[in-house]
């Protein structure tokens, strides 16, 4: 079923097969698109912006160095009122990572709340161990800034 799953207003995620049917990104008003794959294809529109990130599914790979520039850029498309499709081959491990990223990046959220909605906007999502280690990581990384923050005001 080709299918993208709505995560916010402003971002969805699909596998690559779903992310280059040009009806659904039509339909869904996407102005942005996150690659998270070395070979999967890009929609042909010419409307639609891309990003490729370059990581295999596999846990050994560094997703981590790439969330916060995926979530400023998720961000910006949002806040210019355009909206956003992070995929991968089968929208399970590396695109459910980067959302959950954002919404921990850009909502303030805990890895549990993210991954929870993440999960409930698409029930395959399932980063692997080692994202998902990464994901902790840049939970800490977050929360130290965070802390950081609050004590500067």
């Amino acid at each position: 079923m080709l299918t993208l799953c709505r995560v916010t207003d402003s971002l969805f995620i699909s596998n690559s097969r779903s992310a280059c049917n040009e009806n659904l990104l039509v339909q869904a008003r996407i102005a942005f698109c996150i690659n998270v794959s070395r070979q999967q294809p890009f929609p042909s529109l010419q409307q639609v912006r891309t990003l490729r990130i370059p990581v295999f599914d596999d846990p050994s790979e560094d997703l981590y160095r790439y969330f916060e520039h995926c979530s400023n850029a998720i961000e910006s498309t949002v806040q210019s009122g355009g909206k956003c499709l992070v995929y991968c081959k089968n929208g399970r491990s590396r695109s459910a990572a980067i959302c959950t990223a954002y919404l921990m990046k850009h909502q303030n959220l805990s890895l549990k709340d993210a991954f929870e909605i993440v999960k409930t906007a698409r029930p395959v999502a399932e980063p692997n161990a080692g994202f998902w280690s990464q994901l902790q990581k840049y939970e800490e990384h977050l929360q130290m800034h965070h802390q950081v923050d609050l004590s500067s005001k």
